[in-house]
């Protein structure tokens, strides 16, 4: 099994993208192979890495569909919604605490 090319932050040549980039593009890698990866050097610490992929395999990314606007719509209504009151609290409620902030303090209130 051959190793995949290395290259430095911001030296990847052209016609590779990471994910980020081709999401950015409007793409999505398509189930191809990752041909490259890209080392972001740390002080201290492992370098990131990333994975490239090509661009002129890329496929268009699929579009949302109703059902799947809905799902997202209820996935983000739940996590609005505080277990101990069952109100909207109008912001995600923090994992930290699992209510809103009024359930959590109520002395502050």
């Amino acid at each position: 099994m051959a190793a995949l090319p290395v290259y430095p932050w911001r030296l990847a040549p052209d016609g590779l993208a990471t994910r980020r980039q081709l999401r950015a593009a409007g793409l999505r890698p398509g189930g191809q192979d990752v041909v490259a990866q890209l080392e972001r050097p740390r002080r201290r610490r492992t370098p990131l890495t990333a994975f490239l992929y090509r661009v002129d395999r890329a496929k268009p990314v699929r579009p949302m569909t109703p059902a799947k606007y809905a799902a997202l719509d209820r996935a983000n209504t739940a996590r609005r919604t505080c277990p101990a009151c069952r109100a909207d609290a109008g912001y995600v409620i923090p994992v930290s605490l699992g209510m809103c902030v009024p359930c959590a303090y109520p002395e502050a209130a």
